[in-house]
């Protein structure tokens, strides 16, 4: 798994990590039930604080991309196939949202 911190991004550091991982997830790259790394462990590769990546984790779970097993770590989820569709009409929604604003820039109704 590859993730990568931008300091600069006016993105909070949880967001960053919930975002990428989703985005393996999605796409294909973290297979069902494939194991993550320990918060502990991703939040010292990162170099940044365990409550960060924590947060990240549990946000992730919430949403029903990755499961914890107590005492033996956090999975990512079988594929909810309604969750990923909710997931790309988000996705198209903001494609519309950009494509009436720059019609709107350009005069066209």
């Amino acid at each position: 798994m590859n993730i990568l911190i931008d300091n600069k991004s006016g993105t909070p550091i949880y967001d960053q990590i919930y975002t990428q991982i989703k985005t393996q997830i999605i796409s294909g790259v973290l297979q069902p039930d494939e194991m993550l790394p320990s918060i502990r462990g991703l939040a010292k590769d990162l170099r940044i604080s365990f409550i960060t990546t924590k947060r990240a984790y549990d946000e992730l779970e919430k949403d029903g991309f990755i499961y914890t097993l107590q005492g033996k770590g956090c999975y990512v989820a079988p594929k909810n196939t309604e969750l990923l569709r909710e997931e790309n009409l988000k996705k198209i929604e903001e494609y519309l949202d950009q494509i009436v604003q720059l019609a709107a820039a350009c005069n066209l109704s």
